[in-house]
């Protein structure tokens, strides 16, 4: 805006001069001519506003206002102060000049976002504003924010959007000679309000000075003069920057006039640089001479190579040591392995032994016990016989009656004696018995162990054709039921922020074979890695525990490695196995990250491990000869693992996780599921037989012990009768004969019980010493199998230890291979170096050469040449700026000349143009002052004409030195009266006071429109009429000018005229309620 003013002020008297011209042609009566052409202004009039959501009013519009006398009529809360407020706002005034707020976020309605403002001026005739892009209006649309923000675009009566940029509308403004903060346009309520109480009769005088331009013109005026004292401050800058120069010119002249010569000097300079060449090539010369000494020592120094002989000197013996060992272990192994056999044979024959000989200690004794029977039996015979000679000749008629007692005795005896053969012969049949039942019993318990593991076996390949059958759909359940719902239950725990790093696995599912043929070989080597799972810490492998407890079993969860996640996979080249012909495992398969990769390198060292297809080459290569570098084992095509000490046969007939042909292994294990149901079948009709068996002989063997238990029942009965008869007959003189007879019958009986208890006392003899010699071969055996396992512990322990050691020598070997290489590389990097500072040598040589033919004898050193060289150099330097050369001080002097000459030139303009603006401004204030003087006396004059209009009296006093107006008035009647200050005056005749001021300053003052806001609003009717009359007769005078008065109060009196129009607002939402309510 200062800027629109200040353009405005600095042409001043154009301004005037077309104000006068206008009043002239507004007194004088409108030509038919001019009345054809326009009665109306043709710019920076007001065409309509629209309001939405501003301040508290949802929509407000659009006012289309006439050109001339606009009344916008309306209560209290309708929206007529906002209409006068959006119409600053929306020609981009600031918030703070409409006095309603403080923030353009005040002014967005309470529970909206944003705020609207359009307001459309005119843009007709010769003076229209960019009349091709906008045409006849020119609309300008406002956007308030809630944040205090605003967008402005500017847009022609078409509607297109022309510019959004505040310059253009500032522009706009400055061409239509809007000013939003003069109060000459735009009056508010506050405004007027502080003009009728203000006391002091310098915000009168500010307000004159503001509404007549004037204060800006002043302030311009006064930022001339400062721009002018600071031009003369520049100037005198200049004079003393003008000596410099001069007093430059001077020595720049006085170099001229004197300019010396330095040829000897530089004839010395040209030595002293040969010199400083051959002294160069000296120097480079005992670099290349020490250089090559160094390459001569370190080529004589053999301290790495003889270490690494020393240190593969070791690693052999080491290696030979551990072979040997290894062999010592394998044999010993061997050798238990052969004594554990022996130990089991021996075991065996000890329990058949020890039973044979409990079994003939059984027999001896009972043939000792029954030895001692006969022999016992044998001695009442002999006793009784001898009983019987000496009764003999006492009782002679009782000899038939022990005659019988005789033979009914040696009856029962006979009859005993079939009983006890009897009695052997059942327990005979009783052990044949018992012996054919433990082997019925072990054969069925074989047969129920084995048919136990054909059915687990069975049991686990039904379980595995469940997951084939399911992996058709989820491959994953190939790795068990649970793992898709753990793999979800992991998902979610990572979403949720429960890991760090999402774990990784099965690693079976996370890996594929470049060649399906060896997933045999790959799971055999894997083995529980496949069903794995890999964290990063250790706080996601608990979080992974706490989720597998839900879906397995303590004791039987996959295996979690717990390693470090990296993007990259390792750097192998130094510890890869390498084979012309043979892969790895690492090269065979390929992961979805290589975290699974480092993982299983770290667990089972993959890229150690070979895979051979034939059992044959794998043999060859590991164990005929020394294996491949850096390759610890073999797998087969089948899954057998291969050492380069022994073989391992695979139990893995086919791949379970990473197969390729899911129907073919279905098949399979359908195919085998049916052959060991028929297994389990022939299993279970032979275990029925065997068992009907067993419980036969168990039925038979009861029986023959209850025979034996009867028969023994009959001995004892025969033996009582026996012993009844013998006691009973005792009374009786036994026939000597027959007696002597028995004893005679049982004396052979006897020697053959004697030899029988001899010959079974000789069994067992030899039972116990068989049984003492198995015993004790089997007590060696185990002595034997024990000192083995403390000898391959010890041996172990030694092979560990060797292990280590041999670790340690490969390391350091390692090691001084490295040291050996930065070694040779040292000597070929010296070499290579020799050969660089040689060429190097050369090139100095060459050119020293070039500076020099003759070689230069040279005593003193580069440092001292370079110093010397350094001395003249600065020497001739300060020569030569002191003088310097013929050329440069000519031209030197020439260009001091030219800016001296330049510089006194500019410096008498500035003072010239000084001196010219001292007398502009000095005519300039003149005639501000004479502008000011009549524009005072131009407001008084129409003060003084609307006051007598009134039938008052009253002055306008102007004091320009003090700067204070001071208004009087007398209302009629008091024209006597001491007291005219305004404040005396009622709120109407202040009103109307306020109004002729206003007029007064509009007479004096241009603008394309002209706000007043509630002027009438403390006036009494006549005043009020008395200050339309007026504001009509002006508006008529002024008929190219737009007037907007906004009142609360009606307007039925006004004249009726196509000049005026009148918009009359709707009572606000609250008033309109109330009404209704008293109307109900």
């Amino acid at each position: 805006m200062s800027k629109r003013k200040g353009k405005e002020i600095s042409d001043a008297a154009a301004v005037k001069s077309r104000r006068v011209t206008a009043d002239a042609k507004r007194r004088r009566p409108p030509s038919s001519s001019r009345g054809a052409r326009s009665s109306t202004g043709d710019i920076g009039l007001i065409e309509s506003i629209t309001l939405k959501n501003f301040m508290c009013h949802h929509w407000l519009g659009p006012f289309q206002f006439g050109p001339n006398v606009n009344f916008i009529i309306g209560n209290n809360g309708s929206g007529k102060s906002a209409i006068l407020t959006a119409l600053i706002v929306g020609l981009g005034g600031k918030a703070t000049v409409t006095n309603r707020g403080m923030s353009l976020k005040d002014f967005v309605k309470t529970s909206e976002t944003s705020a609207e403002i359009t307001v459309k001026l005119r843009n007709r005739g010769p003076d229209a504003f960019k009349r091709d892009a906008y045409g006849d209006c020119i609309s300008i649309e406002h956007r308030l924010f809630g944040d205090g923000s605003r967008t402005c675009r500017l847009k022609s009566k078409s509607g297109q959007l022309i510019s959004n940029k505040k310059e253009e509308l500032t522009a706009i403004l400055d061409h239509f000679n809007i000013q939003l903060d003069n109060p000459v346009s735009i009056l508010n309520q506050e405004m007027s309000k502080q003009f009728l109480h203000s006391k002091n009769e310098t915000d009168k005088y500010k307000f004159f000075m503001k509404a007549t331009l004037l204060e800006q013109m002043k302030r311009d005026y006064i930022h001339i003069k400062h721009t002018k004292t600071v031009t003369r401050q520049q100037v005198e800058k200049q004079d003393e920057s003008l000596k410099d120069l001069k007093q430059e010119f001077l020595q720049k002249k006085e170099r001229f006039e004197q300019l010396p010569t330095f040829s000897s000097l530089k004839v010395v300079l040209e030595n002293l640089k040969k010199a400083m060449a051959w002294c160069l090539v000296r120097e480079k010369e005992k670099l290349v001479q020490q250089l090559k000494d160094d390459i001569e020592k370190e080529s004589n120094n053999h301290k790495h190579q003889d270490n690494l002989q020393l240190c593969q000197t070791k690693v052999t013996q080491v290696e030979k040591t551990l072979q040997r060992i290894k062999s010592r272990v394998d044999s010993m192994r061997r050798e238990k392995e052969s004594l554990s056999e022996d130990s089991l044979r021996l075991k065996d024959q000890v329990k058949v032994v020890s039973k044979a000989h409990k079994e003939q200690e059984l027999v001896y004794f009972r043939a000792l016990n029954k030895l001692k029977q006969s022999e016992k039996e044998q001695n009442l015979l002999q006793e009784r016989i001898n009983k019987a000679k000496t009764s003999l000749s006492q009782n002679n008629d009782g000899d038939t009656e022990y005659t019988k007692q005789q033979k009914k005795i040696s009856g029962l005896k006979e009859q005993l004696a079939e009983l006890e053969a009897k009695c052997s012969k059942l327990n005979q049949e009783i052990k044949n018995k018992h012996q054919a039942l433990f082997k019925g019993r072990e054969e069925r318990d074989k047969l129920r162990l084995e048919e136990r593991n054909i059915q687990v076996v069975y049991e686990a390949k039904v379980r595995r054709k469940h997951q084939m059958l399911a992996s058709r759909s989820n491959k994953l359940k190939r790795f068990g039921d649970q793992v898709p719902d753990l793999l979800g239950s992991i998902a979610e725990g990572h979403a949720s922020g429960r890991f760090l790093k999402k774990p990784v696995g099965p690693i079976g599912a996370c890996i594929s074979l470049k060649d399906p043929m060896l997933a045999v070989a790959v799971e055999c080597c894997l083995r529980s890695f496949m069903k794995a799972f890999c964290c990063d810490n250790y706080k996601d492998e608990a979080a992974l525990q706490e989720l597998m407890c839900r879906y397995y079993p303590k004791g039987n969860r996959p295996q979690i490695i717990v390693s470090p996640f990296s993007e990259k996979i390792y750097n192998i080249h130094g510890r890869k196995a390498h084979h012309p012909e043979y892969p790895s495992v690492l090269d065979i398969i390929t992961a979805t990250s290589p975290v699974i990769i480092n993982c299983l390198v770290d667990m089972r060292g993959i890229e150690s491990i070979l895979i051979i297809k034939e059992k044959d080459k794998a043999r060859r290569v590991m164990q005929q000869g020394r294996p491949p570098k850096n390759c610890r084992e073999v797998f087969t095509a089948e899954g057998d693992q291969v050492f380069s000490n022994r073989y391992y046969t695979s139990d893995f007939s086919m791949a379970k996780y990473l197969g390729g042909d899911l129907e073919t292994e279905i098949s399979m294990l359908e195919s085998e599921l049916e052959n060991h149901e028929a297994q389990l079948s022939r299993f279970q009709l032979h275990g029925t037989s065997v068992t009907e068996d067993i419980m036969s002989m168990e039925s038979n063997l009861n029986n023959t012990i209850m025979a034996l238990k009867n028969t023994l029942v009959s001995v004892n009965q025969v033996k009582a009768s026996i012993t009844e008869l013998e006691t009973a007959g005792e009374e009786h003189i036994d026939d000597i004969s027959s007696l002597e007879e028995v004893a005679q019958e049982n004396r052979p009986k006897m020697e053959a019980e004697k030899q029988t208890v001899h010959e079974a006392k000789t069994d067992l003899d030899k039972h116990r010493r068989t049984a003492e010699d198995i015993e004790s071969k089997y007590s060696a055996v185990r002595e034997q199998i024990d000192q083995l396992s403390e000898d391959t512990e010890a041996l172990k322990e030694e092979q560990l230890k060797l292990e280590a050691e041999c670790a340690k020598h490969e390391r350091n070997l390692e090691i001084l291979e490295t040291k050996l290489k930065a070694h040779e590389d040292n000597i070929h990097t010296m070499n290579m170096d020799l050969a660089e500072r040689e060429e190097v040598l050369q090139e100095y040589v060459a050119k020293a050469t070039e500076i020099s033919p003759e070689r230069q004898q040279v005593t003193g050193s580069t440092r001292s040449i370079d110093i010397e060289i350094t001395r003249l150099k600065k020497k001739i330097k300060v020569h030569e700026s002191n003088h310097g050369e013929q050329e440069q001080v000519v031209r030197e002097y020439a260009e001091a000349l030219a800016r001296y000459r330049e510089k006194t030139n500019q410096v008498r303009d500035l003072r010239k143009f000084i001196d010219q603006l001292d007398n502009i401004m000095s005519d300039r204030q003149d005639r501000y002052k004479l502008m000011r003087r009549s524009l005072s006396v131009r407001c008084k004059l129409y003060f003084n004409n609307f006051l007598i209009k009134m039938n008052c009296c009253g002055s306008m006093v102007f004091d320009h030195n003090n700067e204070t107006l001071s208004i009087s008035v007398k209302p009629p009647g008091r024209e006597d009266d001491g007291v005219s200050d305004m404040r005396s005056l009622s709120g109407g005749e202040r009103s109307f006071s306020t109004v002729c001021f206003m007029l007064s300053l509009w007479e004096i003052t241009e603008s394309p429109f002209r706000c007043l806001d509630e002027f009438d609003v403390y006036m009494d009717m006549h005043n009020r009429r008395i200050s339309l009359d007026l504001l009509l007769e002006l508006s008529e005078r002024q008929q190219l000018r737009q007037f907007i008065f906004i009142t609360p109060l009606t307007t039925s009196n006004l004249p009726k005229t196509s000049l005026i129009k009148i918009h009359h607002l709707q009572d606000p939402e609250r008033v309109r309620s109330e009404t209704m309510e008293e109307d109900v």
